[in-house]
């Protein structure tokens, strides 16, 4: 009976939204995603070394979200649930990285497409893995690809690719009578970086920041690092500003709807890839001149990118249940458009679930390192499941799980020198098998209180209500059948597991790390 009375309310919020998708020009879509952009690394957020005006404008001029979460922190996962509006546990392979894309679920973007929507995508789209129909041939997720122009790069280690260029080449030739989805995706900041490109070229000083997270060590090593990923981040928001200047000049700009994120947060140890607040928090504006009303409000609701895909369909006038999709799981984002509300604007947005399960290989048979996990009311309750395993991949196989970095390698040194473990064991060592953490008064997640026996009725509510909503959504873990997303096929080439490494012994620079992560052998 509840769910289907928010069923009924949530049909009747959005009427207006789709009522106008049919009434007048359906509206265009841009989708922008950076490639590892942690939460609060902007300047709507109040973060003064990371400048970011384009971002900033979206949020001024339409919503930004405080809340916004992927459930899954790895590029492949977390972009597959933004194209399916499903969570990474319901998407079969699709919920590992470097996956095959089950030919069943279908994007919003193919979609959108058979709905008469032109579609095409510049930089990074979905991936990394292989995404085929069932005839094995290779389907176009996120649309026609534009990358035919190139830049000079700013910087070491930041693509060639004129992300505005290509942009503008799509949309002139596109259908000048139909509506477009895009999507832009860079490359940044992901890594690598060219060291002290921030401060050189970027004109930063150490002092910027101020925080360091304190699960690294706070020196001018950390420092440069984090401010060549904010020169990164800069990139991306720099062709998101001329890609906004380009719709303004034609004209198109107040009918489309934008959406400014990242796939997950910062490629550093114990964000990337794993399951806390720098994990898994991501930023969000979004800004539609013709859709939101009220533009300035900040949102406190959590929300999470299940969201996005019945969001663009809404607004496209599709009608969820007449399209080739399974079934959607998320909710669309259109009550905020017509809401006159900031902070939390809906009771029932009070809570996020997180997750993962294969990630980059490192561990014997390849195995993943299994999470759920609940964000509410500022608290994040954590679930381990083979806390036998390395969270970050096995030590003789480079961690593989955390890109080669010069914080990692600053972290790793610290440890074999034995001058410092504290570093290793919060980004690398082993786990127990709760984790609480208040987010509001312990933001970078180092305080468990998941043993505080004054927190367990509020850890057990917690549990109770992620379970009970895995279950629903018929999660393999919660079933007993978590081992389905080990046996899954790993796309990568043989360079890239567990014994392609081990059993040689050779220590491949794959790219995403460094020789140097290797451990000499299997640690206790």
């Amino acid at each position: 009976m509840f769910r289907t009375a928010l069923f009924i309310a949530a049909t009747l919020l959005v009427l207006p939204v789709a009522e106008a998708a049919d009434e007048a020009k359906r509206p265009n879509i841009l989708f922008a995603i950076a490639d590892d952009w942690s939460f609060g690394h902007a300047g709507a957020y109040g973060c003064g070394w990371t400048n970011t005006p384009a971002f900033d404008r979206v949020a001024k001029e339409g919503l930004l979200f405080n809340r916004a979460y992927t459930p899954n922190a790895k590029c492949a996962p977390s972009r597959a649930i933004i194209l399916t509006g499903r969570n990474s546990w319901q998407l079969e392979e699709a919920g590992n990285h470097m996956a095959y894309f089950p030919a069943k679920f279908k994007s919003y973007v193919e979609e959108l497409a058979d709905q008469g929507y032109s579609v095409g995508y510049t930089g990074k789209g979905w991936g990394p893995g292989f995404a085929n129909d069932v005839n094995g041939k290779s389907r176009k997720i996120t649309g026609q690809s534009f990358a035919q122009l190139k830049a000079k790069p700013p910087a070491g280690g930041i693509s060639n690719n004129d992300y505005s260029g290509n942009f503008k080449q799509f949309v002139e030739k596109s259908p000048k009578d139909k509506p477009w989805c895009f999507w832009y995706g860079t490359t940044e900041p992901h890594r690598g970086y060219e060291y002290g490109a921030g401060i050189k070229k970027g004109g930063k000083k150490l002092s910027d920041i101020k925080h360091v997270p304190v699960f690294w060590p706070d020196n001018e090593v950390i420092r440069n690092d984090m401010l060549d990923y904010a020169y990164e981040v800069e990139h991306y928001d720099r062709h998101l500003g001329k890609i906004i200047e380009a719709l303004e000049a034609s004209g198109q700009l107040e009918n489309t709807l934008i959406v400014a994120t990242s796939d997950h947060g910062m490629p550093f140890p114990r964000c990337k890839g794993q399951a806390y607040d720098y994990s898994n928090h991501i930023p969000l504006a979004i800004r539609w001149g013709k859709g939101i009303k009220n533009p300035g409000r900040v949102i406190e609701d959590y929300v999470n990118f299940t969201d996005i895909a019945p969001t663009f369909l809404e607004v496209a006038g599709v009608d969820q249940n007449d399209i080739g999709m399974q079934p959607l799981t998320g909710r669309s984002w259109t009550p905020f458009f017509t809401s006159k509300k900031s902070g939390q604007v809906f009771a029932n947005r009070d809570h996020v679930l997180i997750g993962k399960e294969r990630h980059d290989t490192g561990r014997p048979q390849d195995w993943g390192y299994p999470i759920r996990g609940i964000v509410k009311d500022n608290m994040l309750y954590i679930k381990n499941y083979e806390v036998n395993r390395w969270p970050s991949g096995n030590p003789e196989t480079g961690y593989l799980n955390c890109d080669g970095s010069p914080t990692k390698t600053e972290i790793l040194n610290l440890r074999r020198s034995g001058t410092e473990l504290s570093f290793w064991n919060q980004a690398f060592g082993k786990r127990i098998e709760e984790e609480l953490y208040n987010i509001k008064k312990d933001p970078d997640c180092v305080n468990n209180l998941a043993a505080d026996s004054k927190l367990t009725t509020l850890k057990n509510a917690l549990i109770y209500q992620m379970e009970t909503e895995l279950k629903s959504q018929n999660d393999p873990r919660m079933f007993g059948n978590g081992q389905v997303f080990d046996l899954y096929r790993y796309s990568g080439d043989s360079t890239r597991n567990f014994h392609g490494r081990y059993t040689t012994g050779e220590k491949v620079n794959a790219g995403w790390v460094n020789k140097s992560d290797f451990e000499e052998g299997p640690l206790d």
